[in-house]
């Protein structure tokens, strides 16, 4: 029961901190100029790596006999820790 609770608490998390870096990103990007075109650019840039890196980490979970769940917890941890890199660094830019 707690494992579930637990999982249930990290998704709610993740979600506000994904909905937090989504309101930032728009935001910068209403603002138009400079900031705006980097951020649209960094905003691509990093989906791609995060999840060519959550694909391999998927496939080398796989590859080594472990078990589904495994390999989802595995490729969540880099969109987890770009999500977080995001939110900090925008955070830092509006303050």
């Amino acid at each position: 029961m707690l494992d579930s609770t637990n999982a249930w608490i990290e998704t709610l998390r993740f979600a506000c901190e994904v909905q937090g870096v989504v309101s930032m990103r728009l935001a910068r990007l209403a603002q138009g100029g400079p900031q705006a075109e980097l951020e649209a650019r960094l905003m691509v840039d990093e989906k791609l790596a995060a999840f060519a890196d959550a694909e391999a980490a998927i496939a080398k979970a796989l590859f080594a006999g472990e078990g589904l769940m495994v390999a989802a917890e595995r490729a969540y941890a880099p969109i987890r820790r770009c999500v977080g890199a995001n939110s900090s660094r925008l955070a830092r830019a509006t303050a």
